[in-house]
């Protein structure tokens, strides 16, 4: 039961179920009040219902009676005040003079001429009061005698009720629907706040920028979508545990396969180193000068590989500060520079006349990305035996671009790889905040390094 009224539906149809209850509740009650109030008055004035009862009723009491006097005549007013309490009565004798009067509220003349007898006559006729005016006596005449009853007696008991508690009806009927109203607006309201609620809770996020779990507060279709929302935070938490510890897992295996391999690539390498000091034949000269570039390219794997590890965990030291970029590139450059020489390069440098212009990088990263490139020229662009490098200033950015002459990006290489160090300067130049592009075609590959200008 407790599960059945739990539902926010349940509850939606109990309310409307007992708004009906008390509409029905509220009808029956006003029917029988209505009944009582109606046989009540039926009760009072079951003397007379219709005009003509009424007038029959007050000649005949008028005609019979036998004796004619003021205190005759109030005896008989009085007995009809009973019946008719907001009824009013005189007689005018046969002289014209008014004898006795009840209860009359209007400024009744004390003399009575045929005309104006004659024209109160016309003027009552069918107007408001009810006005009965019937000869007094049998067979003397004395005079006449008037009854007037306000018409308002004689409408329906319906009428008559709703005349006197049809405001209170009204008002119970007004009272009914404001509180369904209320109470629906109340009932909403309740489902609103706690949906709105939930959307904020689904908008915390922790230190992981994952969700925070929320607070069930009912067992209804909103706490069900509550405890859904806690379950799948909960899944993202582990999903989050498991991705972490496999990432810990994956750094440890690569920091401890690059400590192995580069252990035997040294004694390899001085080894090679070795035997280059012996008098060898020329096949086995170039047999250990292929064997040292082998070991070379293998030791920049592994740092490439770990340098990638670490930028995807955001260990990777980033240090920003201002860099004198003409001066750097002439520095960095030399280092290169018998590199290139001696796989017989043409080096086309234009730093000369640059104005200088200063970037806010990362010395080392920016260095890592210049080795990066011009690994790749040597790797991958030795056939065209160029290299270039210039920097350029427009309105609104700087940029560095290197050339070479290799065949561009579609051409076969015997050096190609997994592509980690283009990786590598990807991240690094967006870690910056900076923009690079590579444009490649038949006669090479141009990439550009720009900054643009805050």
């Amino acid at each position: 039961m407790r599960k059945l009224f739990g539902s926010l539906q349940a509850k939606y149809m109990l309310l409307i179920i007992t708004a009906l209850a008390i509409v029905q509740f509220a009808y029956l009650l006003s029917a029988m009040l209505m009944s009582g109030i109606q046989n009540q008055f039926e009760t009072n004035d079951s003397a007379a219902v219709y005009y003509d009862e009424v007038e029959h009723s007050w000649h005949n009491d008028i005609t019979r009676l036998t004796e004619i006097n003021s205190e005759a005549m109030s005896r008989m007013f009085e007995k009809w005040s009973i019946t008719y309490p907001e009824s009013s009565m005189f007689w005018v004798d046969e002289q014209g003079n008014l004898a006795s009067s009840w209860q009359v509220s209007w400024d009744i003349p004390s003399y009575w001429t045929s005309s104006y007898t004659v024209s109160f006559m016309k003027e009552r006729y069918g107007g408001d009061p009810f006005t009965v005016v019937s000869v007094v006596g049998d067979q003397a005449k004395r005079g006449f005698a008037v009854l007037e009853i306000p018409r308002s007696v004689f409408n329906p008991p319906l009428m008559k009720i709703y005349d006197q508690y049809g405001q209170w009806l009204i008002i119970g009927v007004v009272l009914i629907i404001t509180l369904f109203i209320v109470i629906s607006y109340l009932f909403f309201r309740s489902i609103r706040k706690r949906l709105l609620h939930l959307q904020k809770a689904m908008n915390n996020r922790n230190g992981d920028g994952l969700p925070i779990p929320i607070a069930i507060s009912r067992t209804d279709e909103i706490g069900q979508l509550e405890n859904a929302f806690n379950h799948m935070v909960t899944e993202l938490n582990e999903s989050k545990l498991r991705e972490q510890e496999e990432e810990r897992i994956r750094q440890e295996l690569i920091a401890n396969l690059s400590h192995d391999l580069r252990t035997p690539l040294t004694k390899i390498q001085s080894n090679a180193y070795s035997l280059t000091k012996l008098n060898l034949p020329v096949e086995s000269e170039q047999a250990v000068h292929s064997l040292q570039r082998s070991v070379e390219q293998i030791d920049t794997l592994i740092e490439n590989l770990m340098s990638y590890t670490l930028l995807m965990s955001h260990k990777y030291r980033l240090e920003m500060k201002d860099v004198m970029m003409i001066r750097f590139l002439r520095e960095h450059l030399a280092t290169w520079y018998a590199t290139f020489e001696k796989a017989d390069f043409e080096i086309d440098v234009s730093l000369d006349g640059m104005p200088e212009f200063v970037w806010k990088v990362d010395p080392i990263w920016l260095g890592r990305i210049m080795d990066n490139l011009f690994q790749n020229v040597l790797r991958h662009a030795s056939s065209g035996r160029y290299i270039g490098l210039k920097v350029e200033s427009k309105h609104g950015y700087d940029a560095i671009i290197i050339v070479d002459h290799g065949g561009g990006m579609d051409s076969p290489s015997n050096e190609s790889g997994a592509g980690i160090g283009l990786s590598i300067v990807d991240m690094m130049v967006n870690g910056m905040n900076l923009v690079w592009s590579m444009q490649s075609d038949e006669q090479g590959l141009t990439v550009e390094i720009r900054r643009t200008h805050q």
